[in-house]
């Protein structure tokens, strides 16, 4: 049975025209509410931005996902997560061509299975998105060649039962073996869940982390870009002041 996808969750620019956009993609088995508490922190630290937040195209009511096969196997997965890679990154592609924005303005956000299907969309096609967030995600395979154009933030519970914390380890390593710019937090005692201490360190990241492709236009390539630590729960908030996706 075909269920119509529910048109997608839209949070306009406090005033006037868009300054950033961000797409921010909820998990396997869930609607856009899942993010609310993620979607409520880029608000209030990018007021300026766009903010669209589309429903899984599959199944139905709350229990949306983004790849075609509910419980797939290991080698299924891989060739749904493409796909769905692909008609994500075409779905963005019309939203910035519409609001007039770049894919340097852009930046991507997604739980579990939305940040699995992200990866993919931005490794596959370079220069959709400024920045990535992937949250506590099972990711379909090992990239083939890091995105030039775009920073990872990787962003994972230390006692992730679903999605274990290990496996985002190895992405972030096998990343750096490829020269891309990516960051790996994990926040101790943490599940597989969209936890305030995350969603503060994503706001961190997005407005204190200065990519890999800007620092080396300015100071020359560092020895190292891997930055790896506990996210501690009971960390301080980020700072109020409006950052930059560039």
């Amino acid at each position: 049975m075909t269920h119509t996808r529910p048109e997608p969750l839209i949070i306009e620019p406090s005033a006037g025209a868009p300054a950033q956009l961000f797409v921010v993609l909820h998990g396997e088995s869930a609607a856009p509410d899942q993010v609310l508490g993620l979607v409520g922190a880029i608000r209030q630290a990018f007021p300026q931005a766009l903010i669209v937040q589309p429903h899984g195209r599959f199944g139905a009511g709350a229990a949306r996902r983004w790849i075609a096969q509910a419980e797939p196997d290991a080698e299924a997965y891989v060739g749904l997560v493409a796909d769905a890679g692909t008609v994500l990154a075409a779905e963005i592609r019309s939203l910035q061509q519409a609001r007039r924005l770049s894919g340097e303005q852009t930046a991507l956000a997604g739980f579990s299975e939305g940040a699995a299907v992200i990866l993919e969309a931005v490794c596959a096609h370079p220069g959709l998105a400024g920045r990535a967030l992937l949250f506590s995600t099972r990711f379909a395979t090992l990239p083939q060649a890091a995105p030039a154009q775009t920073t990872l933030h990787l962003l994972h519970g230390a006692a992730d039962g679903v999605a274990p914390v290990d496996q985002a380890r190895q992405v972030h390593g096998h990343l750096a073996e490829l020269g891309g710019d990516a960051t790996l937090d994990m926040a101790s005692h943490v599940g597989h869940e969209l936890h305030e201490a995350l969603v503060r360190q994503a706001i961190t990241r997005l407005q204190n982390y200065l990519p890999l492709r800007s620092w080396e236009s300015v100071m020359g390539a560092p020895a190292a870009r891997v930055d790896e630590y506990s996210a501690d729960d009971d960390s301080g908030k980020p700072s109020a002041e409006n950052g930059t996706l560039h």
